[in-house]
């Protein structure tokens, strides 16, 4: 079962509330990857990967979760797509999307919004279930403001 749309309304201005004078990444990546765990029901898995560009790659950030892929290169599974398509991508059955790397054999389906400020690529916020089909594009609509409201809140330098 989805959220309502007040449940994660309300995650959205509990995460504004949370940062609110916080720019540090690291610190805000973590209250808000401990946030959509503890509010977003039925996850193993939510947290973020921060993109490496001299590697061209995503290296793991804070999560809440399962143990994680460290790496993942740019394009290769739903979170290198999402990254370098620079779009979100809601998988409602993981095994069923070409090139999927599954970091825990657990995860079934994914949503993946990837983080971009001021044109610079920050990584990507990747929130997975244990249940098929558990996220809708009404979750995803809602995800994409959160990471909205959570890029408000980051320094880029």
């Amino acid at each position: 079962m989805t959220e309502t749309k007040t449940t994660v309304s309300m995650m959205n201005q509990q995460l504004d509330a949370l940062l609110y004078n916080e720019t540090n990444l690291i610190a805000n990546l973590s209250n808000a990857s401990a946030l959509l765990n503890q509010t977003m029901s039925d996850l193993n898995w939510a947290g973020f990967y921060l993109y490496q560009p001299e590697e061209d790659e995503l290296l793991l950030g804070p999560f809440q979760g399962n143990v994680a892929c460290v790496h993942i290169k740019n394009g290769n599974g739903v979170c290198g797509t999402a990254l370098k398509n620079q779009q979100p991508q809601l998988v409602k059955d993981v095994h069923q999307f070409p090139g999927h790397i599954a970091c825990d054999s657990a995860s079934n389906s994914e949503v993946v919004i990837p983080l971009t400020k001021n044109g610079v690529k920050i990584g990507v916020m990747d929130l997975d279930s244990p249940k098929l089909g558990r996220f809708t594009e009404d979750d995803q609509a809602e995800l994409e403001q959160f990471a909205t409201i959570l890029l408000k809140h980051i320094d880029i330098k």
